[in-house]
């Protein structure tokens, strides 16, 4: 019942992680498309008059961002999306077989999911920190009238469509940030795991060696007895 138990909330855990995944890649590859392959994260630029004599103002972007940053948070989620989805299946299948893990791929499974949440906390860092940057610049650090989200109804000119971008990366982050945090639960059961089919296999090993102990005695003693009554 236990291992049934434990099983179950692993089976959950992988299904959520699959679940946010897929919500933080949707946005994050319809901005890409949005943006003609430009990545927003960590841009810089400024608002400036078009010319002397209008004082209408165009956003010019000095520096688009790292096309890397988009397209490994857009990877790190489709990873963590497979990932999780390949251990539900399993988790499912024992389940319902009523079998576990190995030890040796219970410690597996514990590194992998390590990597993975610490690669999700990367790619979660980078959309957080870089789309900040993207704020500040439109915004000119909160000195612009509009906030960053009434911008994105705003036409920056920029021969791209910026009539999403802020939903986009809100929904990204979201899903980002609740996998990673998804993935931690799914590490400490790992871990859990690990422990417990530990502790069994010292158990285990224990009741070997007490049974070869006892057998052992059991042999001497029959010996002994033998050789007596021979003597007799």
């Amino acid at each position: 019942m236990a291992l049934n138990n434990f099983l179950f909330a692993q089976c959950i855990l992988y299904f959520s992680a699959f679940l946010f995944g897929f919500i933080a890649v949707v946005p994050l590859s319809e901005n890409g498309e949005d943006f003609k392959g430009k990545c927003l994260l960590f841009t810089h630029g400024m608002w400036q008059n078009e010319n002397v004599t209008v004082e209408k103002q165009r956003f010019i972007v000095d520096e688009w961002g790292p096309e890397s940053a988009c397209r490994f948070s857009t990877f790190i989620g489709i990873i963590s999306l497979i990932f999780s989805a390949v251990q539900a299946w399993r988790m499912l299948f024992y389940l319902c077989k009523g079998h576990d893990d190995s030890f040796f791929y219970a410690f597996l499974n514990l590194l992998v999911s390590s990597f993975v949440l610490f690669v999700v906390f990367l790619a979660s860092t980078l959309v957080s920190i870089g789309f900040n940057m993207w704020c500040d610049a439109i915004t000119e650090n909160g000195n612009m009238p509009n906030s960053c989200e009434e911008l994105q109804d705003t036409d920056l000119e920029l021969d791209l469509d910026n009539s999403s971008f802020y939903d986009q990366f809100a929904i990204a982050q979201f899903g980002l940030w609740a996998a990673w945090l998804t993935w931690l639960g799914i590490t400490i059961l790992a871990f859990l795991k690990v422990y417990n089919n530990y502790r069994q296999e010292d158990l285990l090993d224990s009741l070997i060696h007490e049974k070869e102990l006892l057998l052992g005695r059991s042999s001497r003693r029959t010996s002994h007895e033998d050789l007596k009554s021979g003597m007799i």
